[in-house]
C-alpha cells in the first residue's frame, strides 16, 4: 500500500506474523533479488551466512520482494540494508531458482526462491556491513569461489554458464 500526501510518500509494507510467513514459504515460491558484488578488481563478495537456508555457507547478499513492494523500492532497500548504499549501477544477469531442504523455521519443509539476480560494483568498508544475515565478509576470485566447498552451489551459478531458471529453454532446438 503507497499512502501519498502533501510532498511525500510513505510506503507501507505487510508484515506477516511467524505463522503466516511459514504458511508461505511451505505453499508458494518466494521472489528476492541476489547481489553479485564486485570490486574494481573484479573480485565477489560473499558473507558467511547465518540464518537459514543456506547458514554457515558463504553466500551473496540480497533479500526478499516484500508484499506491496515496488520491485524499484525493494532493490533500493536492499542495497541500503546489505551494503550501506543509497543507489548503484546495476546489470541484469537473469532469473534463477533456488531450492532448499530446510526453511527459515524448525519445521520440515523445503523453500523455494525465484531469483532475480543483478551485478554491481562495490569498493566499500567491508568492516562496516551489517551483520544481521551474514557473520562476515570476504572477497573471493571467481576461482575461489566456484572451487570452495563452503561456498553455496546457488552463489556459484552466478559465475557459471547454463545456470538460469530457463537456461534449458534457450538450449532446445525450435
Amino acid at each position: 500500500m503507497i499512502i501519498k500526501g502533501n510532498a511525500y510518500l510513505l510506503c507501507v509494507f505487510m508484515k506477516l506474523s511467524p505463522t503466516d510467513f511459514k504458511t508461505i514459504v511451505k505453499s508458494t515460491p518466494l521472489v528476492s533479488i541476489d547481489l553479485i558484488v564486485r570490486n574494481s578488481e573484479g573480485s565477489v563478495l560473499l558473507g558467511k551466512r547465518i540464518n537459514r537456508p543456506a547458514q554457515g555457507f558463504w553466500f551473496v547478499p540480497g533479500g526478499r520482494v516484500l508484499k506491496d513492494e515496488s520491485f524499484d523500492y525493494a532493490f533500493k532497500r536492499l542495497i541500503k540494508e546489505e551494503l550501506g548504499l543509497n543507489s548503484v549501477e546495476s546489470k541484469f544477469k537473469g532469473i534463477y531458482q533456488h531450492f532448499y531442504d530446510d526453511n527459515f523455521s524448525e519445521d520440515a519443509f523445503t523453500t523455494h526462491y525465484l531469483v532475480l539476480a543483478y551485478e554491481i560494483t562495490f569498493n566499500g568498508d567491508l568492516v562496516l556491513l551489517p551483520r544481521q544475515q551474514h557473520s562476515i565478509y570476504q572477497w573471493f576470485s571467481e576461482k575461489e569461489l566456484i572451487e570452495s566447498e563452503r561456498v553455496h552451489e546457488h552463489s556459484k551459478w552466478y559465475m557459471q554458464e547454463n545456470k538460469q531458471a530457463d537456461s534449458s529453454l534457450h538450449n532446445k532446438c525450435h
